[in-house]
């Protein structure tokens, strides 16, 4: 298979919106507010095989998950009140498997920095940002918050 054949489909808008539609968006909050969240690699720590990796923002799983790699559901945690409001579909180059990665309470700056995290390197790791509900929503529940 060539390089670009494994990489995601060109039309990326309608991708994000069959994924946006099907996702189970309350029952994985359901999970995420029954089972939280296990952080294992705090925000500015370096990834334990790959040390010139630095996670960004709190980066963990869901406990008693599976996710497409046999561990638990990785997620980003940022520092709002803002629910599951997310996920980053990704493709490993190098593990030749896809997993999606949950945006857990995270702001609109740690949306766009955890997407960037995933972008960095589209060599490496490739990802497409499924927002439950458009930023300008994000934006409006954490200024209230404030």
């Amino acid at each position: 298979m060539t390089p670009s054949a494994r990489r995601f489909p060109r039309n990326r808008s309608a991708y994000r919106s069959m994924l946006k539609e099907h996702f189970p968006w309350e029952r994985w909050s359901r999970l995420i507010r029954d089972r939280g969240v296990v952080v294992e690699r705090p925000a500015h720590e370096p990834h334990p095989d790959y040390p010139e990796i630095v996670y960004p923002i709190d980066y963990g799983f869901v406990p008693e998950t599976i996710g497409t790699d046999g561990d638990g559901v990785d997620c980003f945690l940022g520092t709002a009140d803002t629910g599951l409001v997310g996920l980053i579909l990704t493709r490993d180059y190098r593990h030749g498997d896809r997993e999606v990665k949950l945006l857990i309470d995270c702001t609109p700056t740690e949306i766009y920095t955890a997407q960037g995290f995933i972008n960095y390197d589209r060599t490496l790791l490739d990802g497409i940002l499924v927002l439950r509900r458009p930023m300008h929503q994000i934006w409006k529940i954490i200024s209230r918050s404030s």
